[in-house]
């Protein structure tokens, strides 16, 4: 079988799609169906085909930014969204432009950072901001009944925003967590009470961007820090004595990966690839230029660079495996599709380079360290399923 290395030399530009509106893309979702999701700065996701890139419908309905885009793993007909503006929202792909299926609400006082939905399509968790300045908050519902009914929260295992939150692809039960307070949590929901659920806590000495499940068996932890760290670790090694970092650095930029002797100017983002069983990260340079990196034990090792995509910071990616095509968004509001062999083709607007003109301006999470303090909320309620 064709390495993945071999697989990304025969990449290049197949298709390429912007809104007529300025504006940043943030997060790219994909329903093997055929559609892709896209969250925008302007509160809007788009669908579009995922093989041609042309807008097939719009949601509005959020009054706030948007912390992420999935779609259901068993009824892939529906789409969910996150926003700041306190709910999280499910979409039917069949209907564009229709309201939203489902709202689901918690507190008035929180506003949600981050969501998912796990691999049972049965319980939805979204991570706060932080609130009144020391509390932020898990929140779980259960998206089989209706209105999706509130479980409970999680209130002392953070103490400030909860950018990422993702259930493990395969157990329905495990969830991990990161924040700005440095640390990343992974919790056993079916435990109950958060002190019974929380079974470890990995410190990125940072600030938690973004967190994915990687290995073999999903058995290991991507983290990438806002300022550009990168922690791989080994949660199998949780019962042991062996160390359960992988690879760190605390700085990519740091790091030499280019035969010229240069880098990359930030992190994108990591995705385990279950094919080619392979972790998979994304990095980029402002001018636009991609580079894709194998990550293991050895540390980074770029696999190719991309050129003449983007004009700006790529803010997210996805890999469609059985298309063995790599999608990637950003600043510069330009949707790119990368194939084998791919001859570009522009389905909106024109080619000439254009950074992003929205009036949003993106909230920045600089590091906060705040200490972690584990003393009892009252707001605290476990969550089961």
């Amino acid at each position: 079988m064709e390495g993945l290395e071999e697989k990304l030399k025969g990449l290049s530009i197949a298709r390429r799609s912007r809104p007529d509106e300025p504006t940043y893309l943030l997060d790219v979702a994909l329903q093997p169906a055929g559609l892709l999701a896209v969250s925008c700065s302007n509160f809007t996701i788009h669908l579009h085909n995922k093989d041609t890139l042309s807008l097939v419908g719009e949601y509005r309905g959020h009054s706030g930014p948007l912390c992420g885009v999935v779609f259901s793993h068993t009824s892939s007909d529906f789409l969910y969204s996150g926003s700041a503006d306190g709910t999280v929202r499910g979409w039917d792909v069949r209907r564009p432009g229709t309201d939203a299926v489902q709202v689901f609400k918690s507190n008035p006082s929180h506003r949600y950072s981050s969501f998912d939905l796990s691999c049972s399509d049965t319980l939805l968790c979204g991570g706060t901001e932080q609130v009144n300045d020391e509390d932020s908050f898990l929140v779980f519902w259960d998206v089989r009944k209706p209105g999706g009914r509130l479980l409970g929260v999680y209130s002392e295992s953070h103490s400030d925003d909860v950018t990422q939150v993702t259930f493990h692809p395969r157990d329905k039960d495990r969830l991990a967590s990161g924040s700005t307070d440095g640390l990343v949590n992974v919790f056993d929901l079916s435990r109950g009470a958060e002190e019974e659920a929380l079974l470890s806590t990995c410190n990125s000495d940072s600030s938690a961007g973004s967190v994915c499940w990687s290995g073999a068996n999903y058995t290991q932890l991507l983290c990438l820090s806002h300022d550009e760290g990168l922690h791989l670790w080994d949660l199998s090694q949780l019962d042991t004595d062996e160390p359960l970092t992988i690879f760190s650095t605390s700085d990519a930029r740091s790091l030499t990966l280019t035969p010229d002797g240069g880098g990359v100017d930030y992190l994108v983002g990591g995705r385990w690839l279950e094919e080619a069983q392979k972790l998979l990260v994304v990095g980029g340079k402002n001018s636009g230029e991609l580079h894709l990196m194998e990550c293991d034990d050895g540390g980074l090792r770029l696999l190719r660079s991309l050129e003449g995509g983007h004009a700006s910071t790529v803010r997210c990616f996805l890999w469609d495996s059985a298309e063995e095509a790599l999608v990637t968004a950003g600043e510069d509001a330009q949707l790119l599709l990368w194939k084998p062999g791919g001859e570009e083709a522009l389905t909106s607007g024109k080619r000439e380079s254009m950074k992003s003109e929205s009036a949003l301006r993106l909230k920045s999470r600089p590091h906060k360290k705040h200490g972690y303090q584990r003393e009892k909320k009252s707001e605290d309620v476990s969550a089961k399923q």
